[in-house]
Order: structure tokens, then C-alpha cells, then sequence
């Protein structure tokens, strides 16, 4: 897949389902981050915070991800996150589940504490 010029265009290129699944990911990591900006991180659509990456996330074949670019904050909820923690830096969801709205909130206000915390070094 080529790199996408936008976040709208990545979204775009997806089907239906993958859309709606990122919709409600990107609406949620906003609710929990309003002053973070969009982009394109690593072909993927991103967050960032004051120039840092915050989150990224993405659709696959059989799943979505959310990436929170912190190892650190998948340690800390492992135990909330269960099964969905998949490898270092990847939390995934399947298309045919409900999103766990509140623990995504919590995932982001973590990774976003941490790069506040790694800015005022």
C-alpha cells in the first residue's frame, strides 16, 4: 500500500467495516486527547502530542490495532488488556467486538502523561 497523503485518504481506501472500526477508534483516542493533531505516522494514521507521536492505529484483514508507541504503557495494563495485548507495541480488536471505549481513554491518557512527562525533562 502506498503511503497515504491524509488521514481522510486512508480512511478512505478502506472497506466499509474497517472504516467504521477506525471511526470509532479515531473519535475515541480525540475524546481522550483533544489537543493531539493528526497525521500519518509509518503509513498509518497517527496522534500526536506537541510534535510527539502519541498513538497510531490501523486496519488489517482480520483485526484492527491500536499502536501506543510505549511499551511501558502495555506493561502497565497488561492485566485490563488481556488477549488483546499482541507483542510489544500492539493492542488489537476484532472487527466483530464492541471497542472497549473506557480502556482505550485510559491507554491514551497514559501515553499521553508519558510524553508530557518526557517533554518537561
Amino acid at each position: 500500500m502506498e503511503r497515504p497523503a491524509s488521514v481522510e485518504a486512508y480512511l478512505a481506501a478502506l472497506a466499509p467495516e474497517q472504516r467504521a472500526a477506525l471511526g470509532k477508534l479515531r473519535a475515541t483516542i480525540r475524546t481522550a486527547a483533544p489537543d493531539a493533531t493528526e497525521g500519518i505516522s509509518y503509513s498509518m494514521a497517527a496522534f500526536k502530542h506537541d510534535g510527539k507521536g502519541l498513538v497510531c492505529y490501523a486496519a488489517f484483514k482480520d483485526h484492527y490495532s491500536l499502536f501506543p508507541m510505549s511499551t511501558q504503557v502495555i506493561a502497565e495494563h497488561l492485566d485490563d488488556l488481556g488477549a488483546r495485548a499482541t507483542g510489544k507495541g500492539t493492542i488489537r480488536f476484532g472487527y466483530d467486538e464492541r471497542l472497549p471505549v473506557a480502556l482505550v481513554k485510559k491507554i491514551v491518557r497514559a501515553r499521553l502523561a508519558e510524553v508530557e512527562a518526557h517533554a518537561r525533562r
